[in-house]
């Protein structure tokens, strides 16, 4: 009769099921699974590790496991992510909030309290959710052209207790009103480069959120023809650029008539945020 598993042997075997599958991250993502699954934090199972671990266990922990192999991201399994330390539930209706965001957020968050936010092409709400929870905008408004992506926002926002007004718009169509600062995190991605992507984004993430155009600047070309019309005066414009784009992205903001633009590397060193001022 063959002995019944404890919980370190099923997650040695997730560790090695998700290697053989050639997942990054393997080990750590094989923990998440279990610790969401049981959940167990890191002493209890140091505690439990050699328990049985019970059968229903058991079969739906290798079920995720088998899910996480086929390269669905991690957060689309648990549903959740957390961004500057603050929870989001997440689906593939929005792209999964990344640390490289938290550059931009950290950047503009001295600059919020007490003034009038336009986050375009909001997603999950992770940038809005942060501004308000953290940074006490006096109002904040989040756009999108997706209303799935619109609806997980809203839940965020819930989820989080902030007050934020939603506008299902294409960019700037349905936008009115004058604000602060806008924020952005647009798609940045060069259409071509898309499908060379690890299989967690290029199958997984929503493609309309990835997808910059030809050459990958297309929304900073449209934002920074029409936030002017948005900004008050002296009002702060900042994006979100990819790692190579940020010299680009301040000659497009230049030759569209802003001041004092600038770049913000993040902490790998890669360009990440494009801010500039209102005349």
């Amino acid at each position: 009769m063959q002995e019944e598993p404890c919980f370190g042997d099923i997650l040695d075997k997730g560790r090695e099921i998700l290697k053989q599958a050639g997942i990054s991250g393997s080990g750590i993502d094989a923990w998440y699974l279990l610790e969401y699954v049981t959940g167990m934090g890191r002493a209890e199972y140091f505690l439990k590790k050699n328990d049985t671990a019970p059968c229903g266990i058991v079969k739906e922990y290798l079920k995720l496991i088998d899910v996480r192999a086929s390269h669905m991201p991690l957060q689309y399994i648990t549903g959740s992510q957390e961004f500057m330390g603050l929870e989001f539930k997440v689906s593939e209706d929005v792209l999964v909030p990344r640390q490289d965001t938290e550059t931009l957020v950290e950047y503009i968050l001295p600059y919020v309290k007490g003034k009038k936010v336009l986050d375009m092409c909001t997603g999950s709400g992770c940038i809005a959710v942060s501004l308000a929870k953290l940074g006490g905008a006096a109002l904040c408004v989040a756009a999108d052209y997706s209303e799935k992506a619109l609806v997980a926002a809203r839940r965020n926002a819930k989820l989080n207790n902030v007050n934020i007004q939603f506008i299902q718009s294409d960019m700037f169509k349905n936008i009115t009103g004058c604000y602060d600062i806008i924020v952005s995190n647009p798609p940045y991605i060069e259409t071509t480069v898309i499908d060379t992507l690890m299989p967690e984004v290029r199958e997984h993430e929503p493609r309309a959120a990835l997808d910059g155009g030809i050459d990958g600047l297309s929304f900073y070309r449209i934002i920074a023809g029409n936030a002017k019309d948005y900004l008050c005066p002296g009002g702060l414009l900042a994006v979100e650029t990819g790692a190579l784009q940020g010299l680009q992205v301040m000659e497009i903001f230049k030759g569209s008539g802003y001041k004092n633009v600038c770049m913000q590397k993040d902490l790998s060193g890669n360009d990440r945020v494009v801010a500039a001022a209102m005349p």
